[in-house]
């Protein structure tokens, strides 16, 4: 299922051995729930997470940032939830790291506290990518897939 973004992976690691494991994309509102929740079970497992609470320095332009965020990570996760789901539609600063996080076949939904089917009415394209969900199993497995899919 998720076989394309591990090749990715797997050839980014040999090229580009310093990049951070994962991007994390998330809804300004998760960012103390969920986001961090999340966040927090992959650096248990010793993924290397580029996440805006810890990352972003005050004073330093947000877009800059993320910008060089997307760039020095191998994988990209998006945690579609339902703060995430409102804010695509005002093409704010998620839409921005959707955008580019979908043009790479190094992108995995997250569907939390939501499902599939709503994720599909505001974006297709998201909604299309093999991912995971919280809704079939736990937070901490679906930390321990992306783990082992990210795991050198």
């Amino acid at each position: 299922m998720l076989t394309p973004v591990r090749e990715n992976v797997e050839k980014l690691a040999v090229s580009q051995p310093d990049l951070r494991d994962v991007f994390l994309c998330h809804a300004w509102d998760d960012r103390q729930g969920a986001a961090k929740d999340l966040h927090d079970l992959l650096e248990a497992r010793g993924v290397r997470v580029w996440f805006s609470e810890k990352d972003i320095g005050l004073g330093v332009p947000l877009m800059r940032a993320i910008d060089k965020g997307l760039v020095n990570s191998r994988v990209g996760i998006v945690l579609v939830t339902p703060a995430m789901l409102r804010r695509l539609p005002a093409e704010g600063v998620a839409d921005k790291e959707l955008s580019a996080l979908l043009r790479r076949e190094r992108l995995v939904p997250v569907v939390h506290g939501t499902t599939y089917e709503e994720l599909e009415q505001v974006s297709l394209l998201l909604a299309s990518r093999a991912g995971l969900s919280t809704a079939e199993e736990p937070m901490a497995q679906v930390a321990a897939k992306i783990a082992e899919l990210v795991a050198i």
